[in-house]
């Protein structure tokens, strides 16, 4: 066995204390985390991420500070509107440590003055709205709170980036009344859009009948028109005829006088038989009687040219003498 001197002992017992040192010296700090280094007690500097170094025996770390952004439950809490109606308000905040030494030495414990300040804020804020301006302007609370937290804790080196309104729970018996004026507003709103609805329905409807009594209208007026136009050329028609009859019964045409005359004895006939007030009307429909009217006619007819003029146009021609002026 070998023996072991004192030296050796000494010796041993140094390597060991230098090994300690070297491992109380060398600190690593994890990403996201800033580490505060303290000697004798006082804070001196701060540890950002990766590899560290500290005067062993005399620093020390103090505090392990998260710098990544954080939530905070805030517990659930009764609150008095301004219109005198308790609300439960329940939310959570959002943090960020951007300086490590004024988190771990500036507040005690950051966590729970964060909570206490968020919940007296939402008390203050809730108590300045109405429970209606309160249930629809979340966003503007959100604001609100949001500029008041980040103004408080900045002397902490925190950063509050957002406030959120979880639930706003009014009492039972105020949202019962709200579901009933809900569901009123929603009746009325319903009536309105069937009332103009059927308004709608009755203007297009009288548009129709409005556009239909144009167009009757304008039929009527065209067709008046076109029963203008068509007896103004009736009457065109028959005048030129007229005036081709007289003229062919100046110059002694005997077969013209017949056909004028007949025409007209024949229309009179028809406007008796077609008379509303005419009961019974006797016309002569036997052969006999209508070629004994047209020998009538032919005598009036020799009356008015004479006799040559008749033998005249039996021949085929009318002499220069049988046309007399009287």
């Amino acid at each position: 066995m070998v023996p072991i001197f004192g030296f050796d002992i000494v010796v041993v017992v140094l390597v060991l204390l230098v090994i300690l040192t070297i491992a109380l010296g060398v600190r690593t700090v994890p990403q996201g985390y800033n580490y505060t280094v303290e000697r004798f007690g006082r804070y001196s500097r701060t540890l950002g991420a990766g590899l560290g170094l500290i005067v062993p025996y005399i620093e020390r770390i103090g505090h392990k500070v998260n710098v990544m952004e954080q939530v905070l439950d805030i517990p659930s809490q009764e609150a008095i509107t301004k219109d005198n109606a308790g609300v439960r308000i329940d939310a959570a905040a959002f943090y960020q440590v951007l300086d490590a030494a004024r988190a771990s030495y500036e507040v005690s414990s950051l966590d729970q003055a964060l909570v206490v300040l968020t919940m007296t804020n939402i008390r203050t804020v809730v108590g300045s709205m109405d429970l209606d301006q309160l249930l629809s302007h979340r966003d503007e609370i959100n604001e609100r709170l949001l500029r008041v937290m980040d103004a408080a804790a900045s002397p902490w080196g925190v950063k509050v980036t957002r406030i959120e309104i979880r639930d706003i729970l009014p009492p039972a018996d105020i949202a019962g009344a709200m579901n009933r004026q809900m569901k009123a507003e929603r009746e009325k709103r319903a009536a309105v859009l069937e009332a103009e609805g059927l308004r709608q329905a009755e203007i297009l409807k009288a548009e129709g009948q409005k556009q239909s009594q144009i167009l009757a209208a304008e039929g009527r007026k065209e067709a008046a028109f076109r029963d203008a136009e068509a007896r103004e050329r009736s009457a065109q028609a028959e005048a030129s005829a007229t005036a081709m009859v007289s003229e062919a019964i100046s110059k002694g045409d005997i077969q013209a006088a017949n056909f004028l005359i007949a025409e007209r004895y024949t229309d009179a006939l028809k406007a008796m038989a077609s008379a509303h007030n005419s009961k019974v009307v006797i016309v002569p429909i036997e052969a006999a009687a209508l070629a004994g009217t047209v020998g009538g006619i032919a005598q009036l007819t020799k009356a008015v040219f004479g006799d040559d003029a008749v033998e005249a146009r039996r021949a085929g021609s009318v002499p220069a003498s049988g046309r007399t002026g009287g």
